[in-house]
């Protein structure tokens, strides 16, 4: 959820605490469940309450068990591909949680049908963003352009959200709608990119059956 130099610094950080929790025995797949729990404890009981503050603290809290597993499973040599199809699957459900919620606040005591609407629809763009790339991957190509990363659109509405939770009128109306901008224009980088990819293998294949055939 962070980029690779606040992963850095944040590494060194959680050591210790991923070094005691390997003594204590616990898996990192553990670690990576009850993360994903507290992020989605706190986006869908505390923001649809208007407690923007302290869900913004709680799943901030829970946000760094990203860090902490990944520690863990170096530690104890157990980096696998399931870890990480499973760490990147419970991501989303933490990710549909936090927009979730604030929906949920929107569309009842924040009484707001257009910022419902714009969380309703981040939510949405998220994943079609993150699927977009999958896909791609799953098919042999790549999808690695945007000017919205995932850590990136999370970071920033968890910020915006804290701020409006301590008063500052107008950040997260702003972030929502930057985000929704900002995950448009990446889903369509990301569909370019494939597209370009998709043609340009269509014309190799197409040249090498026009040699074959002369030949």
């Amino acid at each position: 959820m962070l980029n690779k130099y606040a992963r850095a610094l944040f590494g060194r950080i959680f050591t210790p605490v991923a070094r005691a929790l390997v003594r204590a025995g616990i898996s990192p797949d553990v670690v990576t469940i009850v993360g994903t729990l507290g992020v989605m404890a706190g986006a869908l009981l505390l923001f649809p309450q208007g407690e923007f503050f302290w869900g913004t603290i709680v799943i901030t809290a829970f946000v760094f068990s990203d860090i902490v597993d990944g520690l863990m499973a170096r530690m104890t040599e157990r980096s696998s591909t399931w870890g990480a199809y499973l760490d990147s699957t419970l991501d989303r459900f933490g990710d549909a949680a936090v927009f979730g919620g604030l929906a949920m606040w929107f569309a009842g005591g924040g009484n707001n049908d257009l910022l419902c609407a714009l969380a309703l629809y981040n939510l949405g763009a998220g994943s079609i963003v993150s699927y977009a790339k999958a896909r791609a991957e799953g098919l042999g190509m790549t999808a690695n352009v945007g000017i919205a990363e995932r850590s990136d659109r999370l970071a920033l509405i968890l910020v915006a959200t804290g701020f409006q939770g301590i008063g500052v009128p107008g950040v997260q109306r702003a972030a929502l709608i930057i985000l929704a901008v900002a995950s448009t224009i990446t889903l369509f980088q990301r569909i370019l990119m494939v597209r370009k990819q998709a043609l340009a293998a269509e014309q190799a294949s197409d040249s090498s059956a026009s040699d074959a055939g002369a030949a």
